[in-house]
């Protein structure tokens, strides 16, 4: 991504903040869940195509070793040693990855959050619920 492209992502993705969250949804202000912000913030930025992963069970990740997740982000991304800002960084939850957030600066992320309930900057540095299942960056091909 080039610098432009790296700041519009993180300009966009910040419009998303305290959008709660909801399995399922992509609308800015009403809902949304890991997936589907990384659908809307990128696809805003002309980055991706329109495109839809639903439907996905959101339990998916405990009863399947399946990379179901990193395979859709794998299509549009590759995978870096060191992230920038708008790249994606990826978590392993259960027996696969699971979730995803925006880099804003790492290690600040931001990500909707099913126990916060919404759209949330975090600082991964100073969660080990996070930092520990850590899977990797991927940016996405410009």
């Amino acid at each position: 991504m080039t610098p432009e492209q790296q700041s519009a992502v993180v300009a966009e993705a910040k419009t998303w903040l305290q959008t709660p969250y909801h399995h399922h949804a992509d609308v800015k202000g009403e809902g949304v869940d890991c997936a589907m912000i990384l659908v809307r913030v990128y696809g805003a930025c002309g980055l991706i195509p329109e495109i839809d992963p639903r439907p996905y069970p959101q339990d998916w990740h405990l009863h399947r070793d399946a990379e179901r997740y990193l395979g859709w982000v794998e299509k549009y991304a590759d995978q870096v040693d060191a992230p920038e800002p708008g790249d994606i960084a990826m978590f392993q939850f259960g027996r696969c990855v699971a979730h995803a957030a925006i880099v804003i600066e790492w290690p600040i992320v931001l990500h909707a959050l099913a126990q916060h309930r919404e759209v949330v900057l975090s600082d991964i540095s100073t969660s080990d619920h996070f930092r520990d299942r850590l899977r990797g960056f991927y940016r996405l091909r410009g």
